[in-house]
């Protein structure tokens, strides 16, 4: 792990307390981390979920799941058919990610 990774990481560690999340960012760099965190460490890849189920997997750190959600679905994070029946975690995560600075 790089000097780098083990900030990222801090930093989203900052965000939560007794494994909630406090607040979700307004800094978009800072919501990012987060929400490359959450699409990491609660979606497994060639999945797919329902609506509830990203709906519980969210609760389990933040209440406003629906925000989290929307969030991660505009990041490309999570990908929909248009009719909204089911959610997967994309086969990519941010630019970040792809240079190797996994939040």
């Amino acid at each position: 792990m790089s000097i780098k990774d083990s900030s990222s990481t801090r930093q989203v560690g900052d965000l939560f307390s007794h494994g909630r999340l406090t607040a979700i960012p307004r800094k978009a760099a800072r919501r990012e981390q987060l929400l490359n965190h959450l699409a990491q460490t609660l979606f497994e890849r060639d999945r797919v979920y329902t609506e509830h189920e990203v709906n519980e997997a969210l609760r389990t750190v933040h209440e406003d799941c629906s925000a989290l959600r929307r969030y991660l679905v505009v990041a490309g994070l999570l990908v929909r058919p248009k009719d909204g029946s089911s959610y997967s975690r994309a086969n990519w995560l941010s630019v970040n990610s792809l240079l190797g600075q996994e939040c």
